[in-house]
């Protein structure tokens, strides 16, 4: 006879899982060296079962969660489950194996119950520094071994302690050796926790009833997602986009999607995208499978729990050897980049299939900067690495949000003042970009410019961006927003700098860096005119751009709205209708 699903049960046991792997983040944010870390909270943390099937994730990076399903399958079978014992801990950043970038390291463990694995958890931690060409170790390079130390399945760990010779090797090849050898000590932490947790379930509930209520996690999961899978209306649908050019090359990189819809569920094929490129800007299978599961978790219901019921649904062809599925030994540092802006792509096409869930385009980017030198007061290498926000698309009831990370990207801005007291650095000027959101009945948000200044000491810094040539789409009659710029010593001798570079710059130097807006939702035509005075009062819009872009007439102080003069413009806009 079946057993039955105690539902008050079910929720306790699917909720306490949670719970563990949001204790896990707790403890490597409080432990982590790196601002990168501790405050930008650039990490995910996850258990699996024991068959290697997600179970619980933590509120962390979204493009995170999806690689780990890969890079947890590989570092754990590549090493093998009969060789991995308890205490033992798993590292791994291969690129082609599972993984992402060579700054994304993850780390593995067993929680073994009387003497039986019950399951596996797992965190990723981006680091500052992973060795390579470039300080932060985001430099634009032609290969992988140019990007830092690739870590295959190693054991990290063997009874609950560090293998030094594993740890030295790693650590002989970055330069911030105090805040990478912290930000590692944090991942054992955080393993170390939820092993805890973990372990604490199995001896209130017991092996049997966990493994049974697991099982029934997973149940629930895939039930609710193919009944929210089968609300989409049948069809195909196809969108493309661009990465502006691939950091040697002004070449632009072409993204395409054909999203087919029927009653075996919904495949993103991604045939037709550009073959990989000698240049940074590759995207690997796992980056590629967690844009396709970010994009459907947004579409359906939030209730929907995040485990293997949800991802056994993500169906994907994703051709070897193209930008979304790079293969050794191709860059894949900028892989990022392109993973954000394929997210819009999957969203464009999605666009014909519910309208009203879908954003106009985004900043569409990591944003990454970079730097590294020898910190004056410290007397030691740093590495410093930030992820820039940007303006968000605008919606179909709001304006795009200014100023934050975009899909999938979980991250915070790195605070002004922390950053000038852990790094020999300055920020001159920190402030969102007024007119930088695309015109819209719902207007795009708002980008953010960031200048750096040296203090000090002579370093290398590298920015790992793009939209510095198209700005971001608008929708359904939106304008596009205001594209990126990077420039070297902003002012009367500026320079304007790529997206996709490093320079050695000496101290004093500045580098400013201006993300974009937002795209704009619908006809500029259609916003309230008061809404745009408001915009122009908090200093969001211009008055010039107000007349120019939402045909909005404002009396000689900009306190008003003419409303004659708007009426008229508006009319004569649209064709005198």
């Amino acid at each position: 006879m079946k057993k039955t699903i105690d539902p008050i049960r079910f929720e306790v046991i699917r909720n306490a899982f949670t719970e563990a792997t949001e204790e896990m983040s707790a403890a490597l944010k409080r432990s982590a060296f790196s601002t990168n870390i501790k405050t930008r909270c650039d990490f995910s943390c996850s258990f699996f079962d024991y068959n290697l099937r997600p179970i619980a994730q933590a509120f962390g990076q979204p493009n995170h969660l999806g690689s780990m399903v890969q890079t947890v399958r590989y570092g754990v079978t590549q090493y093998g489950m009969d060789n991995i014992k308890e205490g033992d801990g798993i590292m791994t950043n291969h690129p082609y194996f599972g993984g992402v970038h060579l700054n994304d390291i993850s780390l593995i463990s067993p929680v073994v119950y009387q003497g039986k694995t019950m399951g596996y958890v797992a965190n990723l931690a981006h680091h500052v520094d992973v060795g390579g060409g470039a300080p932060a170790s985001i430099g634009a390079f032609k290969e992988v071994y140019q990007e830092g130390v690739i870590i295959p399945a190693v054991k990290f760990m063997k009874n609950w302690k560090v293998v030094d010779d594993v740890f030295n090797l790693i650590l002989a090849q970055v330069r911030a050796k105090r805040e990478t050898s912290g930000d590692f000590r944090a991942q054992i932490a955080a393993n170390a926790t939820g092993i805890r947790r973990v372990t604490d379930l199995l001896n209130m509930y017991g092996a049997d009833e966990m493994d049974y209520y697991m099982n029934a996690i997973v149940d629930y999961t895939d039930e609710r997602t193919g009944q929210e899978f089968a609300k989409f209306p049948h069809g195909v649908y196809e969108a493309e986009g661009y990465i502006d050019n691939d950091g040697y090359t002004d070449k632009p990189v072409l993204l395409k999607v054909m999203v087919t819809i029927n009653a075996d569920g919904i495949i993103c094929d991604f045939t037709g995208s550009d073959p990989q490129r000698k240049a940074p800007v590759n995207a690997t299978y796992a980056m590629t499978y967690s844009a396709v599961a970010f994009v459907l978790k947004c579409l359906i219901d939030s209730d929907v729990p995040t485990n293997q019921g949800f991802y056994k649904h993500i169906k994907l062809i994703a051709p070897e050897g193209s930008v979304v599925n790079a293969t050794m030994p191709y860059a894949v540092v900028g892989g990022w980049e392109t993973q954000v802006r394929l997210i819009e792509v999957i969203l464009k096409a999605f666009s014909l299939v519910v309208p009203e869930q879908v954003p106009a385009g985004t900043k569409g980017m990591m944003a990454q900067v970079g730097s590294g030198g020898m910190d004056p007061r410290k007397k030691e290498f740093y590495c410093f690495y930030e992820a820039i926000g940007g303006g968000f698309g605008g919606r179909i009831r709001s304006d795009g949000p200014d100023a934050v990370g975009v899909h999938g990207q979980n991250t915070q801005n790195a605070p002004v003042e922390e950053t000038e007291q852990n790094y020999p650095l300055r920020i001159v000027r920190y402030e969102l970009i007024n007119d930088s959101g695309g015109a819209g009945k719902h207007r795009g948000g708002m980008g953010i410019r960031r200048d750096y200044e040296l203090v000090d000491h002579d370093a290398s810094m590298t920015i790992m961006s793009d939209r510095d040539h198209w700005g971001p789409w608008g929708l359904f009659g939106g304008e596009a927003g205001e594209k990126a710029y990077y420039l070297l010593n902003p002012g009367e001798n500026e320079k304007r700098l790529g997206s996709k570079l490093t320079v050695d710059l000496q101290s004093g130097s500045r580098l400013s860096f201006q993300t974009p807006g937002g795209g704009g939702y619908g006809s500029p035509l259609d916003r309230d005119p008061e809404q745009v005075l408001e915009d122009v009062r908090s200093g969001k819009v211009s008055k010039k751009y107000a007349k120019s872009s939402y045909k909005v007439v404002l009396n000689a102080q900009g306190t008003a709205v003419n409303i004659d003069a708007t009426n008229k413009l508006r009319q004569e806009s649209r064709g005198g209708k």
